[in-house]
């Protein structure tokens, strides 16, 4: 993975990854991360414009806008996940956040398995803030088990179709690990974390203890959300953040 790269006018660094998102990112000293989760998912136009609204109220630029959590109706096939985030990174690019194929604005995409949205919609987002003398605060972007950027996605997949509790803890080790490359390359481990996702539908127990909270990935608690990665045949996804400020709107 690459280096961490400054995106000055957000006032935040960034994990190069692939175009659709980057793989995490940290507030630049002066600034810090916040968090913003919608009460109900908001659909991704009215989303984007609550978003405008929120930061440009806040007297920040649109390119403070450095995270988000989306929620889709169903997993995608691996061409429609590509023509789906053709669309999201248009508004990115119009906000001056993408270009050149890079994209700084980290992401997790995962689909509720009960009650899901009828289109892809906001759950959450970040952006930073100035803040003279703040903690430091980042946002690790969600990764499912399978490494990100190659062609034959589906070839990659970690135990591909095994859901057995051996399968699927073949599938933890290899998420957690990647948070843990995340997490090192911003220069941040488990004990900064303040919250820990993990989406998936399969039993977790098996393998929790000694995967995931031995390792102090729940340090903060572990919140379990009964969704699905956003691509067919993943089974297990997580991602966690250090931020010291939270708010849930309507």
């Amino acid at each position: 993975m690459a280096g961490a790269v400054d995106f000055s006018p957000g006032g935040y660094r960034f994990l190069p990854s692939v175009f659709q998102y980057s793989a995490g990112v940290a507030a630049l000293p002066g600034h810090a991360v916040e968090r913003v989760r919608f009460r109900a998912p908001m659909p991704l136009e009215a989303g984007f414009a609550a978003i405008e609204r929120m930061i440009t109220q806040a007297g920040r630029p649109l390119t403070a806008f450095c995270g988000c959590e989306l929620r889709s109706p169903a997993p995608f096939t691996e061409a429609g996940f590509r023509a789906f985030n053709k669309v999201y990174v248009g508004t990115l690019a119009a906000w001056g956040l993408f270009e050149n194929e890079v994209n700084p604005v980290a992401r997790s995409n995962v689909c509720p398995q009960i009650d899901a949205p009828p289109e892809p919609s906001f759950h959450a987002f970040a952006f930073t803030v100035g803040a003279a003398d703040a903690s430091p605060s980042f946002v690790v972007a969600g990764s499912g088990e399978v490494p990100e950027g190659h062609k034959d996605y589906f070839d990659r997949i970690i135990a591909r179709g095994d859901v057995s509790p051996q399968g699927l803890r073949k599938k933890a080790r290899f998420v957690l690990g990647e948070m843990q490359r995340r997490l090192s390359a911003l220069g941040f481990g488990w004990h900064d974390t303040t919250a820990t996702q993990v989406y998936t539908v399969h039993d977790l127990y098996p393998f929790l203890a000694e995967e995931i909270v031995r390792r102090g990935a729940a340090r903060a608690g572990l919140t379990w959300h009964f969704a699905r990665p956003p691509v067919v045949e993943l089974e297990y996804e997580m991602d966690c953040r250090g931020v010291g400020r939270e708010e849930v709107i309507i």
